[in-house]
């Protein structure tokens, strides 16, 4: 009898791994929709954005409306635990890229083990697409490296096209409005694009060019964080920095990709029709799918975002105890928002 049980458990064994190791990601099968048979990764884990709630969010936009089968990633705690985007080591379920069609990515600052960055250096080398949110320009740190030039820190300049420069606006203080760039106004990303608006402020831009880039967003600096505040005027909006763009990159084995990228995308960036357009529309683009006149973009399930800002105190995560499921189909988690966060009275707007 124990042999039998031991010769069973020998053969169930890859099973529970699997299904252990799905229990680490957000699993939303596509619908029908012009996505249906590609798979997006959308990556979250960071300390200040809260890319745990807004990736879920668009992962169930991208399945439900589009077809999409879309797999959330999540930064765990260091015993495996539960949710904790503060554990810059924690990112698990890398090697779900194997069989994506496209990376959705807002980490900040995430540190992977050599092993699971050759998942990264494959998607890279494959020449699969990439889109970018916020701190995405930052999105890996350490002594690691993808292959060739492309080091960690160099993942944002090389790949997304910027790297990390500086808080362009006030940061907390003043907002983000998308302005198109006329020559560029009628790509296929920006259908049915036209009020992109955001609380969290313009980042400062180096790298990013007209000449090797397609700019299709500029960053308008807002006197406070309502989306009725007018521009700042001066030499902060003149010239405006780049806020949205298409790059080409070049994989570590010589073959090349196309990334989009947008510095917006806090949490509630995202209350944003437009900007959750501008997201699902590049989906479209990168994946080869034509674009739709005006994307369902509609909130699946009620969607409440936090308000950015770092979270240092050690029992957060732990007391709030969140798993992938938690953020699944027919959930609308509410977490708290961090000290000091300033008063913004349209956030009640996705609730309606």
């Amino acid at each position: 009898m124990k042999s039998l049980f031991l010769y069973f458990a020998f053969l169930l064994a890859p099973i529970f791994s699997l299904l252990g190791e799905h229990h680490q990601i957000l699993d939303l099968p596509g619908k029908k929709g012009p996505g249906k048979g590609k798979t997006i990764v959308l990556v979250s884990g960071d300390e200040e954005y809260r890319t745990e709630e807004s990736m879920p969010m668009l992962a169930k936009i991208l399945s439900q409306k589009h077809g999409f089968d879309c797999k959330v990633l999540f930064a765990w705690d260091s015993t495996g635990k539960h949710i904790d985007p503060n554990n810059q080591a924690g990112v698990r379920g890398w090697d779900h890229l194997k069989s994506a069609d496209l990376m959705l990515i807002g980490t900040r600052f995430r540190k992977p083990t050599a092993d699971e960055a050759k998942h990264v250096t494959e998607f890279l080398n494959a020449g699969k697409p990439i889109i970018g949110i916020r701190t995405s320009t930052h999105a890996f740190n350490g002594g690691g490296k993808f292959g060739g030039k492309i080091s960690y820190g160099a993942f944002g300049p090389l790949v997304m096209g910027e790297g990390w420069v500086s808080h362009h606006g006030g940061h907390k203080k003043e907002g983000a409005r998308g302005v198109i760039v006329e020559k560029n106004a009628k790509h296929p990303i920006l259908t049915g694009v036209k009020d992109v608006f955001g609380p969290s402020d313009v980042y400062g831009i180096k790298w990013v060019t007209a000449e090797r880039d397609t700019i299709l967003l500029r960053g308008a600096v807002t006197t406070t964080l309502d989306p009725k505040s007018p521009n700042v005027e001066g030499k902060k909006n003149d010239p405006m920095q780049p806020l949205a763009w298409l790059h080409p990159y070049e994989a570590p084995n010589g073959e090349g990709g196309t990334t989009f990228c947008t510095t917006m995308g806090a949490s509630v960036d995202l209350v944003s029709e437009d900007l959750r357009r501008l997201l699902v529309n590049a989906t479209y683009h990168l994946t080869g799918l034509k674009v739709p006149k005006k994307a369902d973009v509609a909130y699946v399930d009620p969607f409440h975002p936090s308000f950015y800002g770092f979270i240092r105190d050690k029992n957060h995560w732990p007391s709030l105890d969140m798993q992938p499921a938690d953020y699944g189909l027919g959930k609308s988690p509410t977490a708290p928002e961090p000290k000091g966060s300033p008063k913004w009275p349209w956030r009640d707007s996705p609730k309606d």
